[in-house]
C-alpha cells in the first residue's frame, strides 16, 4: 500500500516538473511576448500584385503557429523596387519580432550595384523564409514590332517596359539581355507595382513589360492576355523553360550569341533572386528566439492545407525556403568578385 502511494506521488511530482518544465520552454521561447500583439508584414509593392497576395496568403495562416496566436496584418510600402520598403524595417522599426517586411526578390541587387539610395545591409536581415522559386519572363504587347528577341536586337527603336524600378523583373531582364546579347530595352520606371503597369500596357503608355512567371500565370489581366493573344513573350531568365512560356531562356540566347564567361557569370548573379521569391525578413537585432519563432511558424504555415489549398486556388505553387538555408544562400550570392560587382553596378546605372 505504502509502496503504491510512492510511485503515485513520484507520478505526480514527475507530471508537475514536466508541466514546469514546458511552461518554462515556452516562456524561454518568448511565448509570453505575442499574446495580445500584432505582427505587421510591410510589402514592398502595391497592392493586388503578386508579392502583395502572397504576403496576404501568408498572412492568414502563420498567427496560429505562433504561440499565443497574434493577428498578422499586412501593410503595402511601394517604391524604388522595394528598397523603400526594406530601408524601413531596417533602420526605424523596433527589431522585436512584431515588423517583417517582403521585399521583391530582386532587391539585393540594389546593394550589390552600389545605390546609394539602399541604407540597409542584406547579410544583416534575419531571414525568416521564402514563399516559392520562381523565374521572370519579359513580353511585349503582340501589336508592337518585336516577333522575338531578334527583332529587338535590330530594332531602331527599341521597345519601352514599364518598371517599378532598377530591382525590377523587367529591368533585370532587359539588362541582362542588354548586356549578354545586346537586346536594349527603354525604360519608364516609377511605377509602384505589376498591377499599373499593366494598364500602361493596355493603355499603350508602354509596350513591354517583366514579370515572375508565377504572377503572370496566377492572376488577371494577365490570364486573358495569354489566353487572347495581346502579348507576346520574348525570353525567360530559368535554366530550363518553363512550359507555359513560349520563349528562350536566356541561357539559350546566351550560347546562340556565344556570351563571354565573364557576362555569363554576372548574369548569373542578377539572375540568384528566383530561388528566393516572395521573402520574408527581420531587422537585424531581433531576438534570436523570436527569429526562431518565426522561421518555425513560417514553415509550419507554409505547409498548412489550408494554406495550400487557397495558394492551389489562386495558381500559386508555394515550395517554401528554410529561414536559415536562404541565410546562407543571401551570403554566398552577395559574396561575388570584384569584377562581378562591377559589371553589376554598371548595369544598374538608369538608362
Amino acid at each position: 500500500m505504502e509502496r503504491d502511494l510512492r510511485k503515485k506521488w513520484l507520478c505526480i511530482s514527475l507530471s508537475m516538473l514536466l508541466h514546469l518544465f514546458l511552461v518554462s520552454k515556452l516562456q524561454a521561447q518568448g511565448e509570453p511576448f505575442y499574446k495580445g500583439k500584432t505582427i505587421q508584414i510591410v510589402v514592398g509593392l502595391s497592392v493586388g500584385g503578386g508579392y502583395d497576395r502572397a504576403a496576404r496568403i501568408i498572412s492568414r495562416h502563420l498567427g496560429k503557429y505562433i504561440p499565443r496566436n497574434p493577428t498578422i496584418v499586412v501593410q503595402n510600402m511601394p517604391g524604388a523596387g522595394s528598397v523603400i520598403a526594406a530601408n524601413y524595417v531596417y533602420t526605424v522599426t523596433k527589431p522585436d519580432g512584431l515588423t517583417l517586411v517582403m521585399p521583391h526578390n530582386n532587391f539585393y541587387l540594389n546593394q550589390l550595384s552600389g545605390d546609394k539610395e539602399v541604407k540597409f545591409d542584406l547579410l544583416k536581415f534575419n531571414w525568416i523564409g521564402s514563399f516559392e522559386r520562381d523565374d521572370m519572363t519579359i513580353f511585349s504587347r503582340a501589336d508592337a514590332p518585336f516577333k522575338s528577341i531578334g527583332d529587338v536586337i535590330r530594332s531602331k527603336e527599341p521597345p519601352k517596359c514599364g518598371s517599378t524600378g532598377v530591382g525590377s523583373s523587367d529591368y533585370v531582364m532587359s539588362r541582362i539581355l542588354d548586356e549578354t546579347i545586346g537586346a536594349k530595352v527603354n525604360h519608364v520606371t516609377g511605377y509602384p507595382g505589376s498591377s499599373e503597369i499593366a494598364l500602361a500596357v493596355e493603355r499603350g503608355e508602354v509596350n513591354c513589360q517583366g514579370l515572375t512567371i508565377s504572377t503572370f500565370f496566377s492572376r488577371e489581366p494577365f490570364l486573358t492576355w495569354a489566353k487572347n493573344g495581346f502579348v507576346r513573350f520574348l525570353a525567360q531568365s530559368g535554366r530550363k523553360r518553363d512550359r507555359r512560356v513560349d520563349g528562350p531562356t536566356i541561357y539559350e540566347l546566351m550560347d546562340e550569341y556565344k556570351t563571354p564567361p565573364a557576362k555569363r557569370r554576372v548574369a548569373q548573379a542578377m539572375l540568384a533572386g528566383g530561388d528566393w521569391a516572395r521573402p520574408m525578413l527581420a531587422p537585424p537585432g531581433t531576438p534570436p528566439d523570436r527569429v526562431k519563432i518565426l522561421r518555425e511558424a513560417y514553415q509550419k504555415a507554409a505547409t498548412d492545407p489550408e494554406l495550400l489549398a487557397e495558394a492551389k486556388k489562386g495558381r500559386i505553387e508555394v515550395t517554401a525556403g528554410k529561414g536559415e538555408e536562404l541565410q546562407a544562400l543571401a551570403k554566398e550570392v552577395m559574396n561575388q568578385p570584384p569584377e562581378v560587382v562591377e559589371g553589376i553596378r554598371r548595369l544598374f546605372v538608369v538608362q
